[in-house]
């Protein structure tokens, strides 16, 4: 184990985490709400601690192996949340420090699960900040590292593999660094128009700049308690729904589409699938609730919304959807599992593999009435191999087994039924933000106690980082020397 390369790593991150504190702590003197000290002291502290992780620990040799990216992401993630929730303790917004950390990895692992209740009297500066940390984990803060100090590491390209959302990840360019100045170039130009089109759309800056943030990184952290819905307006809705589809879409294609291969990324196969899947949920949605609503554009409206925000794991809401009939909410339930495109922001099992998982099952069947026939898989007009085919099947058992232990843990406190703990389970290792019942888009998470709190800041870790890269810091073998 390099553990000089995983120090350095590690004094740059938070070196940078405490770079990210400034936008929020001016945004406070902007607005003067008496947070800017916290904020100003968050980031000292972070920097202090990260200077001489940086400075005392360079390598001689800067190559990582697969086990080495894999702890560096997880060990990354870890300390940038406990260092992140400190501007909610020293501000008192969230003075309990476990209240604080769900917060904090609620933002950068982009889930939108709250605790927070007054948000009338909570300061602009920390609202700034908690949403900020969706537009940092959205695309993922190595990724932002390794554009920034692309000379890092040597060989980074196993770190942005442990961390980016989706089963492979295939590098844009030939060098890693050039790669993750290219995803945050897309990714900025896509969040500035979505922040010029909703300043056209009447909104604040402030505003604008929160909801851009919250859509861009699919987080679904807004500075109201209604959310979306605060704003009551047909453009608003509209921006934001067509802008949580465009980041639920897999970055490269957005690259191939700029370099002239639009026609290629239009006949993705995932895309097609994950705009089918949008597409019924939406009609579907808006038959179930014409009757609900008694006008059909109201609930192509609502529908469509709903069906953007919970398919992009985003969160946020237009509307109280546990008000909905029983089958609107199943549908909403079901998109919770899907997710959206793998190298996109969103969380979820991603399309790529619920789709080979049906084609595997389709598969399955036919050999049961044809069992010499040989079938193979096929996705993007390639074969998909039997590792492949093993890795897909073994990461959904990891995924349900984590929502069902997930739930089951969250009962052992008694707060909330069945409905509440077993949507708390899914939608933290989803990412989506709100579940269902008490802990709906009118709702929060602040009742759970403080062990079912710990149980979902790693439910939603493990969510964020496709659950490997959080479980192998369990594993005997990664502490070893010499390995």
């Amino acid at each position: 184990m390099n553990y000089r390369v995983i120090l350095r790593v590690l004094g740059a991150l938070l070196l940078l985490e405490a770079l990210c504190m400034l936008p929020a702590f001016a945004i406070a003197e902007i607005y003067r709400d008496g947070d800017g000290m916290a904020l100003l002291l968050s980031a000292g502290i972070t920097g202090a601690c990260g200077l001489p992780l940086w400075q005392l620990s360079k390598p001689k040799k800067q190559d990582l192996r697969a086990k080495e990216g894999f702890f560096i992401v997880a060990l990354v993630w870890v300390v940038l949340s406990l260092f992140g929730a400190l501007p909610f303790v020293f501000s008192r917004v969230l003075p309990n420090y476990m209240d604080a950390l769900f917060e904090t990895v609620s933002g950068f692992t982009t889930t939108g699960a709250t605790t927070l209740v007054d948000f009338d009297s909570a300061p602009h500066g920390i609202l700034f900040w908690r949403s900020f940390t969706h537009w940092i984990g959205g695309m993922g803060v190595l990724v932002l590292t390794l554009a920034l100090l692309p000379q890092l590491i040597g060989r980074a390209s196993f770190l942005m593999k442990a961390e980016s959302p989706g089963p492979e990840f295939s590098k844009i360019l030939p060098k890693t660094g050039n790669t993750a100045k290219v995803l945050y170039l897309i990714y900025g130009v896509l969040s500035l128009a979505e922040f010029v089109l909703l300043l056209f759309a009447g909104l604040s800056p402030y505003d604008a700049a929160i909801h851009t943030m919250g859509t861009a990184g699919t987080g679904g952290f807004s500075n109201y308690a209604l959310s979306v819905g605060a704003f009551d307006s047909v453009w608003v809705d509209a921006i934001i729904t067509f802008f949580m589809v465009v980041f639920g879409i897999n970055f490269a294609l957005f690259y191939r589409s700029i370099t002239g291969g639009i026609r290629e990324a239009l006949h993705s196969e995932e895309l097609k699938w994950f705009l089918r899947i949008f597409v019924a949920a939406v009609v579907l949605l808006t038959v179930i609730l014409t009757g609900y609503y008694g006008n059909v554009f109201t609930a192509l409206r609502h529908g469509s919304f709903q069906a953007a925000s919970i398919i992009s794991t985003t969160g946020y809401a237009t509307t109280d959807f546990n008000l909905w009939p029983v089958a609107a909410k199943m549908i909403l339930f079901l998109l919770m599992f899907v997710g959206s495109c793998a190298g996109s922001t969103a969380g979820g099992m991603k399309v790529v593999r619920v789709v080979l998982l049906f084609k595997l099952a389709l598969r399955e069947i036919h050999l049961t009435i044809h069992p010499r026939k040989v079938e193979a898989i096929r996705f993007e007009g390639r074969v998909v191999d039997k590792e492949k085919n093993r890795q897909i099947t073994l990461f959904f058992f990891i995924y349900i087994a984590c929502i069902l232990v997930g739930s089951f843990l969250l009962s052992l406190e008694g707060q909330y039924g069945l409905e509440e703990n077993i949507t708390a389970a899914l939608t933290c290792v989803s990412n989506v933000g709100p579940g269902l019942g008490a802990i709906g888009p009118a709702g929060s998470f602040a009742d759970y106690g403080m062990f079912s709190k710990f149980v979902m800041v790693v439910l939603m870790l493990c969510g964020r980082l496709e659950l490997f890269p959080i479980l192998v810091l369990f594993h005997p073998d990664i502490w070893k020397r010499g390995n």
